[in-house]
């Protein structure tokens, strides 16, 4: 699993964007300034929809005015879903969408988690990370269901921990 101090690997991804889709790969979009990327089992699914994205949505100017460039989120998703999630969800423009479709990314974070037993395969483990200039200066995974270590609030305490 990536730790304090690792580079972001640099995988192929989809991008979505305000500004609609692209492909780049992760160190160009998770390596300037300082991102948040939190990652999720799968778009649509209750908690994720619910629970998590939520709350960066509505976060996302307490974010940014404590220092964070970028909210990403990933997701083992096709760039198909990807995109329809951050349209029907209201989180464009707030929140930017990696579409990790064959998982390699979550492979390369050392973060991802087999759902096979519910029918999904493997995909993201519902996780956030810090990252500055392409460094991952603090992650939190979930261990247990539900969205506590990962979600906007707990980042906001930390960004305020390493601001202090």
């Amino acid at each position: 699993m990536i730790e304090n101090g690792s580079a972001i690997p640099s995988v192929g991804i989809k991008l979505v964007t305000a500004d609609g889709v692209s492909d780049a790969t992760s160190d160009a979009v998770l390596g300037a300034g300082t991102v948040v990327l939190f990652t999720v089992p799968g778009a649509f699914t209750p908690t994720c929809h619910v629970n998590h994205l939520p709350g960066y949505v509505a976060n996302a100017e307490k974010l940014h005015a404590a220092g964070v460039d970028r909210i990403v989120c990933a997701s083992v998703n096709d760039v198909h879903v990807m995109k329809a999630w951050a349209e029907a969800s209201g989180a464009l423009g707030k929140v930017d969408f990696i579409a990790d479709g064959n998982g390699d990314l979550a492979e390369a974070l050392g973060i991802a988690k087999d759902f096979s037993g519910a029918g999904m395969g493997k995909r993201f483990a519902r996780s956030a990370l810090l990252i500055r200039d392409g460094i991952a200066q603090a992650v939190f995974v979930e261990d247990a269901p539900g969205v506590n270590a990962s979600g906007a609030p707990a980042i906001l305490m930390a960004l305020e921990a390493a601001n202090a």
